[in-house]
């Protein structure tokens, strides 16, 4: 199955992303190992982004999307509850 976003198809979840905001998706998550120099460039590009008003709707877009995944992508949460590891009393560590 295809994803065609604005005319241009789509291969990865990233590619899908990018076309469905029209943003990078990098500039609202950032990369690994940014400096904090590029952090704020970064910042404040998104913030002119969320001023422009031709993002206005972008909440809602990023909330569609979502949902999007959550429907074609349900796996996403099924999570497993990881068990605590029982706690020592602070007698355990004192000879006796």
């Amino acid at each position: 199955m295809k994803c065609i976003v604005a005319g241009r198809e789509a291969v990865t979840a990233a590619e899908f992303a990018e076309l469905a905001l029209g943003t990078p998706v990098e500039l609202w998550l950032g990369v690994e190992g940014e400096t904090d120099e590029e952090r704020t460039a970064r910042l404040d590009a998104a913030r002119d982004i969320l001023t422009d008003p031709e993002y206005r709707d972008l909440a809602d877009d990023l909330v569609r999307l979502a949902a999007r995944a959550v429907e074609d992508c349900p796996d996403l949460f099924n999570v497993v509850p990881l068990t605590r590891p029982a706690r020592r009393s602070a007698r355990q560590g004192v000879a006796a």
